[in-house]
């Protein structure tokens, strides 16, 4: 028997009907659309699939989507703002921080998270702190390089910080 959930995605109201069983990551992009996100291993271990839940980076796809009734999710779809990149996107582009993309989404969205609490960032910062993320295409060089310099352009201004907190699982 479905269950209704409202909530607030990407800065807009949704109010709608989940089956108990759905996943959030399920529920973003299939009831709403919201394909950035993806759907790499099922099972929390790739970060493909990392959105923000009320100001913190999760992995949705580890969360019923009745799990999320009430809160705020921002997806990558919603760290843009008014058509411009958010800082974070325009130094993955700049810095070449992707090769076939399928995990840039949730990388992005990692990243933004660290800075929050990482406002300084290293290269060895992000190592350690991104190790629940994968990529299997890059050697990570080029999106090391695209998450410091997006930091540094966050803290310059360049963007809003978003208000989040650490990657969790």
């Amino acid at each position: 028997m479905p269950i209704s959930i409202s909530l607030t995605v990407n800065g807009a109201p949704v109010t709608a009907n989940v089956e108990p069983h759905t996943l959030l990551v399920q529920f973003l992009r299939d009831q709403l659309r919201l394909t950035g996100t993806h759907i790499g291993c099922d099972t929390a271990q790739c970060g493909a699939c990392t959105i923000h839940l009320n100001g913190r980076a999760i992995k949705s796809c580890n969360m019923l989507a009745a799990q999320a009734d009430g809160a705020d999710l921002t997806t990558i779809e919603g760290l843009s703002k008014n058509g411009e990149l958010h800082p974070m996107q325009a130094a993955f582009r700049e810095c070449h921080g992707l090769q076939c993309g399928f995990c840039t989404p949730g990388m992005v969205m990692s990243a933004t998270a660290l800075v929050a609490t990482h406002p300084q960032l290293t290269g060895d910062d992000v190592r350690a702190q991104l190790d629940g993320n994968l990529c299997r295409c890059t050697g990570y060089h080029n999106i090391v390089r695209a998450i410091v310099e997006g930091a540094a352009a966050m803290q310059a201004g360049a963007g809003a910080t978003p208000n989040t907190a650490k990657v969790t699982a």
